[in-house]
This record gives structure tokens, C-alpha cells and sequence, in this order.
């Protein structure tokens, strides 16, 4: 990656990928429910606790919703302060980013998808996101990652489908698998960027873009 280059390739060395996400989606909404019930408790175990105990995303078996209750928060935490205040008073293009900021954050596996496939096709104008180059990044991260070597197809099948749903729900792809140009705000690069400014490369943006946006959130 030219110019910026602001996210480093996970090394070898680096922790197991965590797969998690075969379901799910952005959680678009129930990660607002979520995210504004912390902000009045301040505390995300009492959070987990008031959610769970009021059935506050209408989950229809306790373990379903504790499976998302504890997905969720487990993203939300890893977002910072500031970027959980935008994610309540902001725009839904600036939350669904936030959303999957926090996605990214959560799962190395998908930012690393996103940064080195993806976003790369995107500076090279090939907007077109297709499953092979799903399957060819599995197979290259499957040679340093054993853990990817020992999943059934069938669960590849259902992470690739999930990331992509997730990916269109973010609005980072189309439903046509098309990558969509990010449209980045002030306050949006502002947080991201005091957060760790790498943050902004897991979203279609071109290095020009982000330096022209970090020099604004500057002045």
C-alpha cells in the first residue's frame, strides 16, 4: 500500500484469529439499544446484566440473547469514549462505519481482509468483491494460522457469507458486491484518528483522502 500505509500486516507471531462471527450481522440496531443503555449506566457488565434481565433485544431464548448481548458489548467495549458519543448523536452513515470500526477491532481477521484485500482492490479501482478473493486470503492466512486450517467448509462458507453480509450492512460493499467510496465527516476522521489514525484504513478511502481529512481535523 502506497502513501499513508497506516495498518501493518498481522506478523506471523501475532495471537489466533478469533472467528466468531458466522452470524449476526452489523447488529445495526440493537448495538444503538446497547450502546445508549451504557451510556446511562456507564458500566458495560451492568449493561450486559439490565439488558439480559429486561430482554431489551426481544430475543426469543435466553441463550440467543445472551449470545448477542455479549457480542455486541464485546465490539462497543473496544470502541473509545468519543467514538461511543458520535455513534449516538451522529449521522446513520457515520454510526454503520463506527459499527464496523468496532467490527474491525473485534475480529483482526476481518480488518486484515479489509485492508489487505479489499481496500487494496479498491485503490486500484477494481471495485468488484468477489468470494475468491475471500477464499484466496483464507488460504494465504490458513498457511500461518492453524486454527483456520482446522475449520469444516462449511463454516468457511458461513464466515465468508457473514463477513459479506456484515460488509453490506455497513455499507463498505453493495448488495451487488460492489466496494462503496466512503464519504468520511470531520467529526468521524476526528475520533478515529485520535483513536489510532489506522483505523481509518479499513474503510474504502484513498491515502490522498484520509491525509486531506487528518490535515482538516488539524486546523
Amino acid at each position: 500500500m502506497s502513501g499513508l500505509n497506516p495498518v501493518e500486516p498481522r506478523k506471523v507471531t501475532d495471537s489466533k484469529y478469533k472467528m466468531s462471527f458466522t452470524s449476526g450481522g452489523l447488529f445495526f440496531n440493537e448495538s444503538l439499544q446497547l450502546a445508549e443503555l451504557f451510556h446511562e449506566t456507564g458500566d458495560w457488565q451492568k449493561t450486559r446484566d439490565q439488558a439480559l434481565s429486561e430482554n431489551l433485544l426481544q430475543a426469543r431464548t435466553e441463550s440467543s440473547s445472551k449470545r448477542r448481548v455479549w457480542e455486541i458489548c464485546s465490539r462497543l467495549g473496544l470502541l473509545t469514549e468519543d467514538q461511543l458519543q458520535l455513534l449516538l448523536f451522529s449521522s446513520r452513515q457515520e454510526q454503520q462505519y463506527l459499527l464496523w470500526v468496532a467490527v474491525c477491532k473485534c475480529y483482526p481477521f476481518i480488518r486484515d481482509f479489509m485492508v489487505e484485500i479489499a481496500r487494496e482492490k479498491f485503490l486500484r479501482m477494481d471495485l468488484h468483491l468477489q468470494p475468491q478473493d475471500f477464499e484466496i486470503f483464507f488460504e494465504d492466512k490458513a498457511e500461518w494460522h492453524e486454527e483456520l486450517e482446522q475449520l469444516r467448509d462449511s463454516t468457511r462458507k458461513r464466515l465468508r457469507q457473514a463477513l459479506f453480509q456484515i460488509m453490506r450492512e455497513a455499507e463498505i460493499i453493495s448488495p451487488g458486491n460492489m466496494i462503496i467510496p466512503s464519504l468520511l465527516t470531520k467529526q468521524l476522521t476526528k475520533v478515529l484518528a485520535a483513536d489510532n489514525p489506522s483505523w481509518l484504513a479499513v474503510l474504502p478511502i484513498s491515502d490522498a483522502d484520509i491525509n486531506s481529512w487528518l490535515a482538516l481535523t488539524t486546523t
